[in-house]
Order: structure tokens, then sequence, then C-alpha cells
């Protein structure tokens, strides 16, 4: 449970509770968002909520409109495709960095995160989501190059949303077992110190993501 304690202030609480609320899915997209009832379920006055709000709306996971409506923003095939621009711009380079500065902390942190790995499917559901997150992000850290971490921790962030409903779509065993693989096979590139292999390799898992099947469905190719 949060608490002001573990905060700078109730705008910092009221912001990492709506943050985290949208992010995981519980207020899903498009609903509206009642700052009376918020404010009044985190024991708090409407000020800090406001403040909360508007940092929300300059991140684009809240929209506000006249009359102090505000909506949580909708999923969007652009979003969804810029978003993958910038993981295919990212993360096969910070996972060659990885490869190149791996050390036994860090490989042994990856390993431990790659144990927890889970097919993401609907049986698996938050619990595949959060050991696929955890797994990658020990290979951004590895990298050395925190600028970067914090880059695709907020890609991330919204990148979850989308692999969310992904978790909704017809499943094959075929494509989530591949994803499976790949994270180890992307461990082992690692762990080797191929830095090229490791980043030819992140490409494709990209290239081969759940992001990039919810993205056909936010945006079919035309016929």
């Amino acid at each position: 449970m949060l608490t002001t304690a573990m905060f700078s202030s109730k705008a910092a609480l009221a912001y990492s509770e709506l943050r985290r609320l949208i992010l995981t899915g519980e207020l899903p997209p498009g609903v509206r968002l009642s700052q009376d009832e918020l404010a009044d379920s985190m024991d708090m006055s409407i000020t800090p909520l406001r403040e909360a709000i508007r940092q929300l709306g300059s991140e684009g996971l809240v929209v506000m409109a006249a009359h102090r409506d505000v909506r949580v923003s909708e999923v969007s095939a652009d979003e969804a495709r810029q978003l993958l621009q910038v993981r295919l711009a990212l993360e096969p380079y910070a996972t060659r960095l990885a490869a190149e500065h791996r050390t036994d902390e860090s490989l042994s942190i990856m390993s431990t995160a790659a144990e927890r790995l889970l097919p993401v499917n609907r049986q698996s559901g938050e619990e595949a989501i959060q050991a696929h997150r955890a797994f990658h992000r020990a290979v951004y850290v590895a990298s050395g190059n925190r600028v970067m971490t914090r880059m695709l921790d907020e890609v991330w962030d919204k990148s979850d949303r989308y692999r969310r409903l992904g978790l909704s779509l017809p499943e094959g065993d075929s494509p989530r077992t591949r994803d499976l693989k790949q994270h180890h096979e992307i461990l082992s590139v690692v762990t080797s110190g191929d830095g090229a292999g490791a980043e030819r390799l992140a490409r494709t898992h990209v290239e081969q993501s759940l992001a990039v099947t919810v993205l056909g469905t936010l945006d079919p190719p035309a016929k």
C-alpha cells in the first residue's frame, strides 16, 4: 500500500498511483477519471491530484478537456508504431552494449530473470509480462548506458499497455514459444560476448514481438 511518507508530496503519490493504474490497464483506455472520487479514495484534496493529472497529461497518458473532463488516453496504431520504431532504434544497440560490457554480476542478474520467463499469453498474464520486462531491463542495465536505460524504461512503460492488449488476442503456440526461446538465445549470445550477434538477434526479437501483432490489429493492412 502506498503511503505519503514514501513520496516527496501527495502529488507525487497521486502521480505514481494513477500512472500505475493506467499502465496496468486497471484504468482502461478511454475511461473518464472522476477527480472528486479519486481524491476521496486517495485521502487527499483536489489540488495535488490535479498536479498529478497535469504531469500525466504531459506524458500523453491522460487527455484533459474542458469542464474538468479527464480521460485515460486511448491506445492507437500511431502511438504503437512510434513506440516500436523507438524500440528498434534503441534495443538492439543496448543489447550489443550488454554483450560488450557484461560482468559476472550482470550475467547472474540476467540468468535469474530468464529463469522466471513464461510465454506471454492469457494463462500466464501479468506474471509473464512482469517477468518479460524484468529480463529485458536486466539486459539494458548491463549495457552500462544509464541514459539509454531510462529512455527504454519510459518506452516499455507505454509499450506494456499494448502488450496487455495482446493477451486478449487469439493465440497460437508458435509465436509465444518462439518469443520465449529468443529470450534464452539473447542471454546465450550476450554471455558469449558477441556484440554484433546480440544486436542482430535483438532486432529480430523486436520485429517478431507481440507488439507487432497488436499493431497489426490496430492498423490492419489494406486489402
